[in-house]
């Protein structure tokens, strides 16, 4: 394996973003890159996103910017057009489809419009925005041979009783995510955030998969890439330190209960659950199976 891998493990690959700079991906890519941020209410941080990215066009690493906004009232979109992306708004995209039901339905619908060959997910409302954050996961997929997905993992850093920072991030990655992978899916057990937003994938894979509409997105995304691609085609990106604002504690109970009711609809649907998941979101269809036009 070319690059400085962090580690190996039994199942899967974990490499450092410093494996892939941005001299590194620009003279060894062959394929076109879209980045995405869905955004909603991010004024103070999708504009420094942005122009870090466009940094990374100009140096070769990507193709383009874009920003599908969930209607935001703060200005988000005003200001990621000002930095320089392209702006869809979310409810734009695929109209006839009816109401945007939450992040997952926005992404699908991001890959209407998307034009690289190779789509990377990233968050807007990520403070101290770094460009390893995106060179970690294009690096990954667009220089190592046979990977098709690339997941982000890192220490998301909260204020602790005492006014310093600790690791108090990932609750529900930590309590119900990764024991679910471990239990069910132990293939996937060496994932270390299942919940992490940030991947990077090519766009075909990705129009492959149906998209959970809720809290569901990234582990129902995540085992679905493993049924179309095995263990061997996913790796880790460690991003080191990841900040951005954390959910209060009323609001992991239904995050829970969403990515519960995900993994109890795969497992129903492969037979090993015999009970259907109550709790299982929408989903749309792969994209690649509808017609758009």
């Amino acid at each position: 394996m070319a690059g400085t891998p962090g580690e190996r493990f039994p199942h899967g690959r974990t490499f450092h973003h410093s494996s892939f700079t941005r001299e590194r991906i620009a003279a060894e890519r062959r394929r076109s890159v879209s980045v995405c941020l869905p955004a909603r209410e991010c004024a103070d941080t999708v504009g420094a996103i942005v122009e870090r990215l466009l940094g990374l066009r100009e140096a070769g690493v990507l193709d383009e910017v874009v920003v599908v906004d969930a209607a935001s009232l703060d200005g988000t979109a005003a200001r990621a057009a000002a930095a320089g992306a392209t702006v869809h708004q979310e409810a734009e995209l695929l109209p006839r489809l009816g109401p945007v039901l939450g992040k997952g339905d926005a992404l699908w619908r991001a890959l209407s419009v998307l034009d690289g060959d190779v789509v990377c997910f990233l968050d807007a409302d990520t403070e101290d925005f770094s460009e390893h954050f995106a060179t970690g996961l294009i690096g990954a997929v667009c220089c190592e041979p046979e990977v098709e997905f690339a997941k982000a993992f890192y220490r998301r850093p909260g204020p602790a009783q005492d006014g310093s920072e600790a690791d108090g991030g990932g609750r529900v990655n930590r309590l119900m995510a990764r024991p679910l992978m471990a239990e069910f899916f132990p293939e996937l057990g060496w994932i270390r955030q299942p919940l992490a937003g940030e991947v990077a994938a090519p766009r075909e894979l990705l129009e492959r998969l149906p998209f959970a509409t809720g809290y569901g997105l990234e582990i129902g995304m995540l085992i679905d890439v493993f049924r179309q691609v095995g263990s061997e085609g996913i790796v880790q990106v460690d991003l080191d330190v990841h900040r951005h604002p954390h959910q209060s504690l009323d609001a992991l109970e239904p995050m829970a209960r969403t990515v519960l009711g995900t993994v109890a609809g795969r497992l129903h649907a492969e037979g090993r659950l015999t009970v259907a998941a109550a709790g299982a979101p929408l989903e749309r269809p792969p994209l690649a199976s509808l017609a758009l036009v």
